[in-house]
């Protein structure tokens, strides 16, 4: 966080956000279960089942991944279009970014301060003897959690809501977004689309820029 006060807070969501990626399909794939996850995730990201269980079941499936595979879901991870680009934006305006995510601490602990991100939070995945057990270590970053976090950095900060933006794509951003000031959907699925503030298609972060106060 910086020193002199912000004047602006923007929160993204990681994975088909900031990311071109979902980590959790990645991870799959080390597993040899990607399809299977894949189908999962996007039910959850549709809304259509509850987030919490989803992702449970989802970390089930990765039991037995090695740790090492991090490195490798690392080496395929892909920078959306235009985040950088955003995020110097961003502190220019002598705001805060933070990305707040579904995903995974040992993938974000990497890429969030490569591409300039403030703060961030994420869920814990449980290991034991070098190998992923198939659990979350901890509370879930759900939903709630997501504008928890948002409000949480705006108090800190000393940022009035009225002038947060948060940035999503699935069904468990849209507490966030309805808590910030501006809610957009980027790169959203319908429902999402359908409740955000703004709604902007191409995948360019960049195009966000112009949104800032």
């Amino acid at each position: 966080m910086p020193d002199a006060p912000a004047r602006l807070l923007v929160v993204l969501d990681a994975d088909s956000t900031l990311i071109r990626n979902e980590v959790i399909e990645l991870l799959a794939d080390e597993a040899g279960r990607g399809p299977e996850v894949a189908a999962a995730t996007e039910a959850a990201m549709r809304g259509d089942v509850d987030f919490a269980a989803s992702l449970r079941s989802r970390v089930a499936a990765l039991e037995g991944v090695p740790v090492a595979a991090f490195a490798r879901v690392l080496a395929r991870i892909e920078p959306t279009p235009g985040v950088r680009e955003l995020i110097d934006a961003v502190h220019e305006r002598r705001g805060v970014v933070g990305v707040v995510s579904g995903g995974f601490h040992e993938i974000l602990d990497t890429v969030a301060p490569d591409l300039g991100v403030d703060t961030w939070r994420a869920n814990r995945l449980s290991t034991a003897n070098g190998t992923l057990d198939g659990a979350v270590d901890g509370d879930i970053v759900d939903a709630e959690a997501k504008a928890a976090a948002l409000r949480e950095w705006a108090h800190e900060l000393g940022v009035p809501l009225a002038r947060t933006i948060a940035i999503g794509d699935g069904a468990n951003d849209l507490l966030m977004m309805e808590a910030a000031g501006l809610g957009v959907a980027f790169n959203a699925k319908p429902a999402v689309r359908g409740r955000a503030d703004v709604v902007v298609q191409p995948v360019d972060l960049a195009e966000v820029i112009a949104l800032l106060p």
